[in-house]
């Protein structure tokens, strides 16, 4: 098969396009015929070698993937069918989608739920589903429509847009956080009400007056302090990620002054039932626009190239790689 094939010398990782083979299968393995798979900020980090994602070489990246059942091992699945896989440390600790076939454990795999073809399922990708989750958790904390304001920080990126885009087909208030002024018209065009700078978010104070019902965090760091030193009584801040750093500089004060609760939200090993019920509702909520405004498509050639862009902040909404 054709892959990214991840290799290191001299302490270096090096990223090539090349003819390679499967590792062997085990007897209940799901091989899979990759269609599409996306580009994920930790699939840059990987092909760079800017991170430490990558421990064990040679790998095959790529984090998501979209396409058809080859053979199974497994009778939940059978070929022909259509999967979807996104997490589970593929493509960091086992061969990923970033090739034209992979082989995976039936228990990673979602049945591609009606109404989604696998190249929108790879535009939502792992970005998407992690988004849906959050949506969920600001659900299940009580945090409605009505109840006023959402943030989304991070906005420009796969997670926010697709919050953005999530949130407004549902009826919420959003108020899209970003760097970029570049990125302003495409978050209002996916139902931004306004845009927040982020600058607004690089200094807090242990509480601030109240504006949001809820918000969804991508960044961490200061961002994610401040939202939460802002979010009004019994609201939640669902957390998903550190672009803006691990550290969290913030006090007691909102959690036990203003009931604020804070969810964090991982899509990686989320279990099968809550995965299916939000691809299920993602298949559903998502307009049509949503498809046309969020995606670059490229090749699995030019996977490595963008991957430098990316760390370089110059990628909008996600990045869709085209297998087959």
């Amino acid at each position: 098969m054709k892959a990214i094939v991840l290799e290191e010398a001299e302490g270096k990782t090096l990223a090539s396009v090349k003819q390679t083979d499967l590792p062997a299968a085990g007897p209940e393995d799901v091989l899979v015929d990759i269609d599409w798979s996306g580009l994920n900020y930790k699939d840059a980090l990987a092909i760079t070698g800017k991170g430490k994602i990558i421990r064990n070489f040679p790998m095959v990246p790529g984090i998501d993937f979209a396409g058809v059942v080859n053979r199974s091992g497994d009778a939940r699945f059978s070929a022909g069918q259509q999967v979807v896989l996104t997490g589970w440390g593929v493509g960091e600790n086992h061969w990923g989608g970033l090739a034209e076939q992979a082989q995976v454990k039936a228990d990673w795999l979602v049945p591609l739920p009606a109404g989604l073809t696998a190249r929108k399922a790879m535009i939502v990708g792992t970005a998407g589903l992690t988004a849906m989750l959050c949506v969920m958790a600001l659900e299940e904390a009580g945090v409605t429509p009505e109840a006023g304001e959402v943030a989304v920080t991070g906005a420009s990126g796969g997670v926010g847009s697709t919050a953005v885009a999530l949130l407004h087909a549902l009826g919420y208030q959003v108020a899209a956080v970003t760097g970029r002024e570049s990125t302003h018209d495409y978050l209002l065009t996916l139902g931004a009400a306004r845009i927040v700078p982020r600058s607004d978010f690089a200094q807090t104070r242990p509480l601030e007056k109240q504006l949001w019902a809820g918000a969804i965090d991508t960044v961490g760091g200061t961002v994610l302090a401040k939202l939460l030193a802002q979010t009004n009584y019994s609201g939640c801040v669902a957390a998903c990620g550190l672009a803006g750093g691990f550290e969290l500089p913030t006090t007691v004060m909102p959690f036990i002054l203003r009931n604020v609760r804070l969810q964090g939200v991982d899509s990686v090993n989320a279990p099968f039932a809550r995965r299916m019920a939000a691809w299920e509702r993602l298949a559903k909520a998502l307009p049509e626009s949503f498809y046309e405004a969020a995606t670059t498509e490229i090749t699995l050639e030019k996977a490595p190239e963008v991957a430098e862009a990316f760390l370089n902040n110059a990628i909008q909404g996600r990045t869709l790689v085209k297998i087959r």
